[in-house]
């Protein structure tokens, strides 16, 4: 079930101008590199409605099957796609889609006619390769598929290849590695053009974690130990997510689990790869961090539901984690909104 939208000022903020994303398919395309991005210019129309126009388009328009067997409909022609475009994304998809997209000089035209008149283009995953195909990445840094990096920078000498990246954006061109890093990509975008607090949401929503616009690997120390722990260590990670106010001692978690507490945390590390208290520590800072982003609670509040007790506590985690106090985070946050919305 979706989570229904705020109707805070700030989502009744729509934009002057609606933002055209044309996101493109072809034969053998990935479903999720369409339906990834499209879901989250989507999510960003409830939250600030009238912000995206969302196309989904291939070369001869109509129907469309991708790697999977799933078959896309109603798609509209590159060819009949005229006036301003916002943001041009390319899918990426399976080899053999790949060397045909990569072959199709009618294709290829439309690709390059349609990024030249966008004020951003791109690709998602292995769709580098195309824009590559195109012409679009020479002289820019890029990324794909950590797996195909390799080839990318082999095909394409004219490209720095990034392995290490989630996203690369040079200029008005921007690339993205796996299939999941469209989402990252996607929040970028939409952090970029309608603010912080706006793409917070969205990632709230689609059950994500933020994560910040750049080229380097941005990912959630949280996310991460919840994808490395598996059975009762892994329920439990998800337990302590989920409930960053409840009692987590050392002692707690241990009965939890049934362990006794020495151990506990030698298998805690062991599983999640830090300490019981780092990790609950972390968890805390993260949660406190989205309610400061997302809500106007005062910090007592913030610092009662994200489990640190007292404000004085909450101050001295994020002087440790950001070098900064919370509130100037917030001012922070307050400022982007301004200036991206």
């Amino acid at each position: 079930m979706t989570a229904s939208p705020s109707t805070s000022n700030e989502a009744a903020c729509a934009p002057p101008t609606l933002r055209k994303v044309v996101i493109v398919a072809f034969e053998g395309a990935n479903p999720l590199d369409i339906a990834g991005p499209s879901s989250a210019f989507d999510m960003a129309n409830r939250f600030a409605p009238g912000s995206y126009d969302i196309c989904h388009a291939s070369l001869g328009g109509g129907e469309c099957e991708t790697e999977s067997g799933l078959r896309l409909a109603s798609l509209s022609p590159l060819g009949g796609i005229e006036g301003p475009i916002d943001t041009l994304m390319i899918a990426g998809g399976d080899e053999a889609a790949l060397i045909r997209a990569g072959r199709d000089q009618q294709f290829l035209d439309e690709v390059r006619r349609l990024a030249s008149g966008a004020r951003r283009a791109g690709s998602v995953c292995t769709g580098a390769f195309l824009l590559g195909a195109a012409g679009l990445l020479e002289n820019r840094r890029a990324v794909t598929h950590w797996a195909s990096c390799d080839r990318l920078g082999a095909m394409f000498e004219g490209v720095t290849v990034c392995p290490d990246a989630v996203f690369v954006r040079d200029g008005k061109i921007f690339t993205s590695a796996g299939m999941s890093a469209s989402l990252d990509l996607s929040l970028g975008l939409i952090e970029e053009d309608l603010g912080h607090r706006v793409a917070a949401k969205v990632a709230r929503t689609m059950v994500l974690f933020l994560r910040r616009p750049g080229g380097q690997s941005q990912f959630s120390e949280v996310l991460a130990a919840q994808e490395k722990a598996g059975g009762a260590y892994g329920d439990l990670v998800s337990w302590i997510v989920e409930n960053p106010s409840a009692d987590l001692s050392v002692g707690a978690l241990a009965e939890q689990v049934g362990n006794s507490e020495r151990t506990f945390q030698r298998r805690f590390r062991k599983e999640v790869g830090r300490t019981p208290s780092e990790f609950v520590r972390a968890v805390r800072v993260e949660a406190a961090r989205r309610w400061l982003e997302e809500t106007d609670w005062p910090l007592k509040r913030v610092a009662e539901r994200s489990g640190f007790g007292s404000v004085d506590t909450l101050e001295r985690a994020f002087q440790r984690a950001y070098q900064r106090p919370p509130g100037a985070l917030r001012a922070a946050f307050a400022r982007h909104d301004r200036e991206g919305v």
